[in-house]
Formats: structure tokens, sequence, C-alpha cells
């Protein structure tokens, strides 16, 4: 069985007793960085052998972890703080152990996206985790505009010296929209900082890099607002020179997000002379 064990945000807050149970009772704990993950081990009393699984050697682990699990071992993963694959190790593994035909669960636990997203003030029925975006102006610039319709909160994870760069591209991307920045969530120093995009990018532009890991929440983009009556006429006319009165207001509904019968309406009226 592999188990994916949540751990405290920061290493400082509680973990839940299920965690240290799983970690105590597994073969092996993998985990990102031993000597982070020592810190929490000690605390925690746990004393089962650490052993390294990151991005760079993830791969070469696989066959290994799923020849101990074929040995009736229990593994568990962890990250250095939060939940494992939210922008952390172990999608890779997760995937070939399920291939492998062996139980994967997990022990659930603070993740640092939803809790910047409770503290931001922002809509959270709908939301989107975008995890860390591209380090360079022109790559990030050109996702941005891909996720900038999206009709959800968004949520990014982003370092501490690309935090305004960042925010100037979404401000330039996404415009004058409600945000927040999130840093040391759960830790001694924990801080919410609410505001438009320009006046957030503008501030850390000011201040400097903030300390610690850092989570952008980012509001809906407005609603887009009702085309006028001339805007309407003016639509249905140039649509009515090579299309049907039909297709025309179909096509033409569709465009302005309005109801299709009020607009085959006036255009038949507008065919009319009216």
């Amino acid at each position: 069985m592999l188990i994916l064990v949540t751990t405290p945000i920061g290493n400082l807050g509680d973990m839940a007793p299920r965690g240290v149970e799983a970690m105590n009772a597994a073969d092996i704990v993998l985990c990102e960085d031993t000597r982070v993950t020592r810190k929490l081990t000690t605390r925690f009393g746990i004393d089962t052998r650490l052993i390294p699984l990151h991005d760079h050697n993830e791969d070469q682990m696989i066959e290994g972890i799923v020849q101990r699990l074929q040995q009736g071992q229990t593994v568990a993963l962890v990250s250095d703080a939060g939940m494992p694959l939210i922008s952390d190790p172990g999608y890779r593994l997760v995937r070939a152990v399920i291939a492998a035909g062996f139980e994967v669960t997990g022990v659930p636990g603070a993740n640092a996206a939803l809790m910047a997203l409770q503290l931001s003030g922002l809509p959270t029925d709908r939301f989107l985790f975008a995890g860390f975006p591209p380090a360079k102006t022109v790559g990030r610039k050109k996702w941005l505009e891909e996720l900038a319709t999206v009709s959800a909160t968004l949520i990014f994870y982003e370092s501490p010296n690309r935090l305004a760069a960042a925010l100037a591209d979404m401000a330039e991307v996404m415009g004058d929209r409600p945000a927040a920045v999130s840093r040391e969530l759960t830790k001694q120093f924990e801080e919410t900082r609410r505001g438009t995009l320009p006046a957030l990018a503008e501030h850390y532009q000011q201040a400097g890099p903030p300390k610690g890991e850092i989570c952008i929440c980012i509001g809906s983009p407005p609603p887009p607002q009702p085309a006028s009556e001339a805007e309407l006429d003016e639509a249905i006319k140039a649509a009515l020179v090579t299309q049907s009165v039909k297709n025309a207001a179909a096509e033409v509904a569709k465009e302005l997000n309005l109801p299709k019968r009020d607009v085959y309406q006036r255009a038949l009226a507008l065919q009319k002379g009216e």
C-alpha cells in the first residue's frame, strides 16, 4: 500500500494522529528532503527510515518502490510541507503504483492553496488551482492569457523573488481585478494582503521580496456588459448581409450572449425596416 500523508505547512502546525500512525507503521517514508522531514519525524517521535524522492530521481525510484509493495511493504509519501503531489513530487509514482494494481490511500491535512482561498475574501464556490506560473515574462503572459477568461477564483503558487514581476504581468493581462497574496501560512508571521492586482504589484515592487512561501488568489473576470440597442442592431445588420434571418440571429445571439428568440424578433423587425 502507498499512503500519501499530508504534513503541517511549514512543519510547525499540528499533525493528524492518523498521519503519525501511518508514518510510524510504514516500512519507509519517501520525502523530498530528508533534512526537512527529519525535523518533523523527530518532533513527533517517528523513527521510520527516510528515503528521498524528488523531481530529479522519481523515475529511477519507481521500480524499486513497486518491488517493495510486491513484497508486502507499506510505503508512505510526504512533501516537505503540505499535500503530496500538489506542485510537489509523486504524481508519476502514484500512476505507476495504480497501474501495478496496488492500493493508494491518503491522510488529509492542511493545504496551502485552499487555506489561501479561505483567507482571500474571494468567492470560494468555484476555483482553479494553476500551480506555479512560468518563470519568464513572455511565457508567463501567454500562459496567463489562457487563464484570463476562466470564470473562477484562480490560485497560484509563486516564489518570493518573482512575486512582484508575476503580479505586474497578472495586472497587465487580467486588469483591475481583486486579489490576495498570502505568505507563511500557519506560521508565526502568517500574512494575507488584499487589494487589486495593480495595487498589490506596486506594493511588492516597492517593498521587495517577502519571506516565506507565497500563494496568490485572483478573482473571476467581471461579467460582460450587455450590448446596447445600437450595438445589437449594428451586429444584426452586418450578419444579415450574408445570412438568413435565422442564421444571423443565431450568430449574433451567441456573439453577444443574448437570448436567441429576442435577437430573432429584432432581426425580423430590422428586415422589415422597423
